[in-house]
């Protein structure tokens, strides 16, 4: 019989830069981890990893979790960048393009999507079209497959492994409407669906210094569209941190844990740790300013409402609600100093996407601030009077 948890707050900790850099796991994030399961190794509190990572299944994460922390970790406590894509049930007959690394296909699938195919699988269908490589150039096939069926919409999931490619095929496509065989006579505007996940402009992995996220492969992807078409290129949906979309599901997730651990309320308080001011800290923050206004009476209609209200373009976008569970009251933020942050530098530009821009300065700054998730843990205690 599981033993209730009595506890109405719960964790959501970030991944890179607050439990590992790279492949190691931070000496704090195990300790912190301690604190956080009984004798039993059992949680005593609810808690989620909500990652823009999204080139592994989540149960690999899951497992990688579990065998990094000394702390067995499930999958359902594990939210994805792409984890959301599974609401988005209007397009998962359709024929997609999705861009990333990884095992796309099975990802995919588990998502719901029936129909993929990748940049390589254009490469292959139209040699012609990727011509950046001279060596490759040297010795393609010139044939091109007549029976490539048009591409419906395009998943951005993740960085591409050749940027070169991966920009001039999905430039291509969206320039086509997806029928690369069959290009209209004038640019097609809107073009065909485009969703994005993860877009943190740098991420914090073995080396010294920040490095290329998702969010710089979509800025050059957003440059280069409107340098030659004129046009802003436009996201139907943007998934991964910031959006509220996001945080509401990994919400609903915190509060699937905290059920499975006996929980008989809510969980009314989420503490998210974090590393980066300009998706962690200002998710966390945006996403309190939603419940609160929710509790006010002064929110949106629905969650789906702020996916895709903040460009200069409104989609048509139906989202598949997932069941209801009742949502946390408050969601607080605390910056760690072990990742992206850095608290001697003296830059502060905003990197954040382009579609969330402006953004106030004040959903930039952290509520709590500490050196490591250890202390993040530590706080969150005292402040719960929770021993």
């Amino acid at each position: 019989m599981k033993n209730p948890v009595s506890a109405e707050f719960g964790f959501m900790f970030d991944i890179d830069g607050v439990i590992v850099r790279g492949k190691e796991v931070l000496p704090a994030a195990v300790e912190s981890f301690k604190k956080l399961v009984d004798s039993n190794g059992k949680f005593r509190v609810p808690v989620i990893f909500v990652t823009n990572a999204g080139n592994n299944l989540r149960c690999q994460k899951a497992q990688k979790l579990t065998d990094l922390l000394g702390v067995e970790i499930s999958q359902e406590q594990v939210v994805m960048a792409h984890s959301p894509l599974k609401m988005f049930k209007q397009f998962h007959n359709k024929r997609v393009l999705v861009s990333g690394q990884g095992p796309i296909h099975e990802i995919s699938k588990n998502l719901g999507f029936t129909n993929v195919c990748t940049v390589e699988d254009i490469r292959k269908a139209f040699p012609v079209l990727d011509v950046v490589d001279q060596k490759r150039r040297e010795t393609m096939l010139r044939t091109i497959d007549e029976k490539f069926p048009r591409i419906e919409a395009i998943i951005l999931m993740q960085e591409p492994a050749e940027w070169d490619s991966a920009l001039q095929l999905i430039i291509d496509v969206l320039m086509t409407n997806g029928k690369l065989l069959d290009p209209p006579a004038k640019l097609p505007y809107p073009h065909i669906p485009l969703l994005a996940c993860n877009m943190d402009l740098q991420w914090m992995a073995e080396a010294w210094m920040p490095r290329f996220g998702h969010g710089a492969f979509l800025v050059c992807l957003e440059e280069l569209y409107k340098k030659i078409t004129g046009r802003d290129m436009i996201y139907t949906a943007l998934i991964g941190k910031p959006s509220e979309l996001t945080m509401h599901h990994a919400d609903n997730m915190c509060q699937l844990h905290a059920q499975s651990l006996g929980n008989q309320g809510s969980v009314k308080r989420i503490y998210f740790v974090g590393d980066n001011l300009n998706t962690d800290i200002f998710g966390a923050n945006l996403y309190h300013r939603y419940l609160t206004r929710q509790r006010s009476g002064r929110a949106v209609s629905g969650i789906a409402a702020a996916v895709t209200g903040r460009g200069n373009h409104n989609c048509e976008l139906e989202i598949e609600t997932e069941d209801v569970h009742a949502s946390a009251e408050e969601c607080h933020s605390i910056l760690v100093q072990t990742g992206v942050y850095n608290a001697s530098s003296d830059t502060f530009s905003n990197h954040s996407p382009r579609d969330f821009l402006p953004v106030e300065e004040g959903l930039r700054e952290p509520a709590f601030s500490v050196p490591d998730v250890l202390r993040a843990v530590e706080l969150v205690f005292q402040q719960e009077k929770f021993y």
